[in-house]
């Protein structure tokens, strides 16, 4: 066979791959939020009816269409997430065995491969749960310092041991850039007032080892609001009843595990739903949770030190660029989060497959000073 047909076959290899590698990670994107295991049980099961699918109707791609995005037990709809995912999957593969192959490195496919399912996940993940799972960032930054050990040009060297090395450094580098960029961005913007048009009624009640508060239509879970013991969430009442008392024109101070009204402190565990209506409220904030620092370190860890620069920068661009167009459709109330995951992983694509190109090209048109 000549090489263009080996160059198909394995083009056809990779897109294949993908999908299979994609029906996966719906598995990942599904249970690891809800604290599920992977592996057990080890076939698909449909949300709703539980139904464990046979490998028959769960070809990657083609049962989803088969199916029309249906059970075959009881008829419920599966989202159309479980095919985009398998078909992203695929068709990123597709694109990073292309690069790979042409670029003459074929054998970073498989890093790059996995580095890209760990970025999908992370990304359906984030969206929906606000969170990113221990498994894909620490998980991440472990594989990658362990592929670097076997694949040294994943750090662009040559010596085995010098890829770990170099490796560590670039998770250590996106580690601690953004820790730094979290911490200034608590200092500067880690309160967020807001005054409303007129008083809302708001509820606070606990929900096992949870609780909710929800002010007018928006709701926000207690384990959201809180990201250190120091943390506090202020409402200022027009009246409120806390544990069985009335009070009017008074300032709730609410920690994580306490509520202080009046110089009177509560506990949280066991107190009794608290109601009233609200005008102003101080909420706690981060410029980031803990989970994207993870994340960019396992980024780093696959890519070396020099993408976690680029990834932060280009991630924080098309983060300002969304976020600028939600606010001018009047999308977004006070409630709501942006997750910055999803930009991340997107800036380190950019980075695998154009990120040298687009720094030599910013230098060429930016940075070049002619001679005269």
């Amino acid at each position: 066979m000549t090489p263009k047909v080996y160059e198909h076959i394995f083009a056809v290899f990779a897109f294949v791959t993908g999908a299979v590698v994609g029906s996966f990670l719906n598995v990942c994107i599904y249970r690891l939020p809800l604290g599920l295991s992977v592996n057990k049980p080890k076939r698909s099961f449909c949300p709703s009816c539980k139904y464990q699918i046979p490998w028959y109707r769960n070809l990657p791609l083609i049962s989803w269409v088969a199916l029309r995005g249906k059970c075959a037990n009881c008829g419920s709809p599966f989202s159309f997430r479980y095919f985009g995912v398998e078909l992203l999957t695929a068709l990123l593969f597709l694109a990073v065995w292309e690069k790979c192959w042409g670029s003459g490195h074929a054998i970073l496919a498989l890093p790059y491969w996995i580095l890209a399912s760990l970025l999908i996940v992370a990304t359906f993940i984030d969206f929906e749960h606000f969170i990113i799972p221990d498994e894909i960032t620490w998980g991440g930054v472990g594989a990658g310092i362990m592929l670097s050990l076997f694949i040294p040009s994943m750090m662009n060297v040559s010596v085995f041991c010098h890829g770990p090395i170099w490796s560590a450094i670039g998770a250590a580098a996106g580690y601690f850039t953004l820790w730094g960029v979290v911490e200034m961005g608590k200092i500067a913007f880690g309160k967020k007032k807001v005054t409303l048009d007129i008083a809302e009624p708001f509820t606070w009640n606990r929900i096992e080892d949870d609780a909710e508060l929800k002010i007018g239509e928006d709701s926000m879970r207690w384990s959201d609001l809180f990201f250190r013991e120091r943390d506090q969430l202020v409402l200022k009442c027009t009246r409120a009843d806390v544990g069985g008392k009335h009070y009017t024109n008074t300032n709730l101070h609410f920690y994580h595990d306490r509520l202080v009204v009046s110089g009177t402190e509560h506990k949280l565990e066991g107190l009794e739903p608290v109601s009233g209506h609200v005008f102003e409220l101080v909420i706690p904030r981060e410029a980031m949770g803990f989970g994207d620092v993870k994340f960019i370190a396992a980024i780093g860890a696959f890519l070396g030190w020099k993408s976690v620069y680029f990834t932060i920068a280009s991630a924080s661009m098309i983060g300002a660029i969304v976020g600028s167009v939600i606010l001018l459709l009047n999308k977004r109330h006070w409630s709501s989060k942006i997750p910055f995951g999803p930009y991340l992983a997107l800036g380190a694509l950019i980075w695998m497959f154009a990120g040298s190109e687009i720094i030599q090209w910013y230098l060429n048109h930016f940075l070049y000073t002619p001679d005269y």
